[in-house]
Parts: structure tokens; sequence; C-alpha cells
């Protein structure tokens, strides 16, 4: 019988380098799946794609690896952040999204077991990681999903 995967999500922002790596370490995080559309905004920081790649090997012997297929398109951003968008909407229209590219479809068990969906959000509550997640539990089954 195989055991539940344990899928963590983490946003990056409100908090320190060391409480973002500290976090992913103790949890015993093996690989951050980065879904963030834009990884290379000066904004980000720390947690810019080439500098978090080389952060995570370094600090907690993680692996790095970003799929867009999980972040939603520009436009569907642009009308939630930028015209202030009505959530409900913005969750409608990703669903929708995964349900016609269907990622869920282009990862293994293994890749997601251990594995944390990263998004800059600072709480899962309206942020595309927590619906990544719950997307990727309905359709594989059998998965914890942990908000650290």
């Amino acid at each position: 019988m195989k055991r539940a995967i344990k899928l963590f999500t983490i946003g990056f922002t409100h908090k320190t380098a060391e409480a973002f790596f500290s976090t992913l370490i103790r949890a015993g995080v093996k690989r951050v799946i980065d879904i963030r559309l834009n990884n290379t905004s000066q904004l980000a920081g720390f947690a810019k794609k080439d500098d978090l790649r080389y952060f995570l090997k370094a600090l907690g012997d993680m692996d790095y690896i970003h799929r867009p297929d999980f972040a939603p398109t520009q436009e569907i951003l642009d009308v939630y952040k930028k015209k202030k968008g009505d959530w409900a909407a913005y969750e409608l229209e990703f669903r929708g999204l995964l349900e016609e590219r269907k990622p869920e479809a282009h990862v293994t068990r293994e890749l997601l077991d251990r594995g944390c969906l990263l998004c800059s959000e600072p709480t899962p509550e309206r942020c595309h990681r927590r619906l990544v997640a719950e997307w990727l539990r309905e359709k594989l089954g059998d998965m914890e999903i942990c908000h650290i």
C-alpha cells in the first residue's frame, strides 16, 4: 500500500531569508516547486529563481523546480491584482485553466512527496498555491497538504 503524499506550500513575502529557509529545513522539504509566473523580479529578493536554486541546495540540500504550468496566466493575474478583481472569480478562472492544462498528468507522486509549492503570497487563503495543492489532492488523492 502506498503512503499518502505529503505536500507543503509556502510564500516568501513577509519572511526573512532565515525564517524562510529554516521553515523549509525544519519541515523536511526535499524540493521546492516554484509555481510563480514571474520568478526573476528584483522584488523577489532572495527568492529570485537562480539565487533560490543556490540557497536551497547550499543550505538544505533541496532541489528546485520551476513549474509555470501551475501558475495563472498574466491576464488572470492582472484582472485580480491590478483591477482589484473578486477572489471567487479568480478561483473559478484559475481552476478552469488547470482543467484545460491538466498539469497533474505531468507530475509524479515522487516529485510531489515532501515537495513544497512556492508562491509569493504570505498566506495560502488567497493564493493559487492553495488552489494547486487542493487540485492535486482532488486528482491524485491520498495527499496531506501542509501550509508552512
